[in-house]
């Protein structure tokens, strides 16, 4: 069997491994393994095909790295107005409790709410930024 045939069967098996285990990195690995393929294609040696293997596929997960880095983060699920449609309402909060808790009337039902760490609570408009258990937490708008 040629090198090529093998570089393209293992591309093909780290594309299903990828399919199986949802790890994206996998699909960079089979794109070196595709190059390397090629190269076995074009009759490079086979020391220069293990070096283009490792070098588009080692290359492609350093982008992909380097990447996901400089995406900003998205927030988790208590904070994600896509999991939570209270991210981002207003609330009117006339007085705090002595524990830094208040209660409020919203969507028909009775919340505890809470301030967000590092900040003093004071009464007047606030917004939803995160559900915390069964408690809203806010911040002064």
């Amino acid at each position: 069997m040629e090198y090529s045939t093998l570089w393209w069967l293992a591309a093909g098996v780290a594309v299903a491994a990828e399919l199986l285990s949802g790890t994206f990195y996998l699909l960079m690995l089979a794109l070196g393994m595709a190059a390397a393929g090629l190269a076995a294609n074009l009759g490079a040696p086979a020391q220069a095909q293990m070096l283009v293997a490792a070098g588009v596929g080692g290359g492609a997960v350093a982008l992909w790295r380097q990447y996901k880095r400089q995406r900003p983060q998205e927030p988790g699920a208590q904070a994600n107005p896509d999991v939570f449609m209270d991210i981002g309402e207003t609330l009117t909060i006339t007085a705090w409790g002595i524990d830094g808790t208040a209660h409020v009337q919203y969507r028909g039902a009775n919340w505890t709410v809470i301030h967000r760490p590092g900040a003093t609570p004071t009464p007047g408009a606030h917004r939803v930024v995160e559900l915390a258990g069964n408690r809203l937490v806010v911040e002064k708008s």
